[in-house]
């Protein structure tokens, strides 16, 4: 017996741009082990693996693994890539809500003309010192740090600030967090009509700099709009080598994040013996 999985790209512009996610799909009532799970996440080397099963009329069931085999609490680009599989297999209709219990709670996302988006939870930066290490590390200075429940946001001043950072990732694995989210206003001069970029960097769970980072929004939104002065939606573009482009509306508490997705590859892998 085999289990069927695909490789999604999210926030493309076409294949091979963007974030690719794996989607990982094993029958219902089957719950392989942690150890399984991280293996099969190690071996498709995607920035993140989504596990995912349906549980008849209720919500279903979603589980995310780093490249390096360590479970995360939020990924905003695998659930994604498996709301497009979803709805690209047949077990989701376009442009109605699908629904996940997740480590955070429920999450929802919906798959349209416009591309897929998901609703997410604000998860404010609180303002803090920087801890040891964390600037040095990045080799920048920063204009503010804040921590949210997961990640440092380090503020710089201008893109190319953000675009120039090589960190030491060894160093930056030391500072207790799941990532490091460094942003800065986008230039203005470049026409690429964005308002906000960003790069992420995750060495302490396995990934050296993510491609885009959905789930970097919880608390880019709330800090963003209010530096926009006041707006409520923003675009924004991630400066990986791969790069992509993320839509973001806040309403409230909750943050919507919109991207394109298209899946480039199908297979199967080996049921857990």
């Amino acid at each position: 017996m085999t289990i069927p999985f695909a490789q999604v790209d999210v926030f493309a512009s076409g294949p091979f741009t963007g974030n690719p996610a794996a989607v990982v799909r094993p029958p219902t009532g089957s719950y392989p082990s942690e150890g399984w799970l991280a293996d099969v996440a190690r071996e498709l080397a995607c920035t993140n693996t989504a596990f995912v099963w349906p549980t008849g009329d209720g919500p279903h069931r979603l589980r995310w693994f780093t490249a390096g085999g360590a479970e995360v609490d939020r990924c905003g680009h695998a659930t994604l890539a498996t709301v497009h599989d979803l709805v690209e297999t047949g077990d989701a209709r376009p442009g109605t809500a699908v629904r996940f219990t997740t480590r955070i709670g429920e999450l929802t996302a919906t798959a349209g003309e416009a591309g897929v988006a998901l609703d997410l939870p604000v998860d404010e930066a609180r303002p803090c010192p920087a801890p040891d290490g964390l600037l040095d590390a990045l080799g920048c200075d920063a204009v503010d740090v804040g921590r949210s429940s997961d990640d440092y946001v380090v503020v710089v001043d201008d893109e190319p600030t953000v675009a120039a950072l090589t960190p030491d990732l060894a160093a930056l694995a030391a500072v207790e967090c799941r990532g490091v989210i460094v942003t800065a206003p986008a230039d203005d001069t470049t026409g690429a009509r964005t308002d906000v970029v960003l790069r992420f960097f995750g060495p302490r769970v396995g990934v050296p700099e993510d491609h885009v980072t959905g789930t970097a929004h919880g608390p880019l939104a709330p800090l963003w709009c209010e530096r926009l002065g006041g707006r409520t939606s923003y675009v924004a573009r991630q400066l990986s080598p791969r790069g992509g482009t993320v839509h973001v509306e806040l309403d409230g508490d909750r943050v919507r994040i919109r991207g394109r997705a298209v899946t480039v590859l199908r297979g199967s892998i080996l049921s857990p013996p």
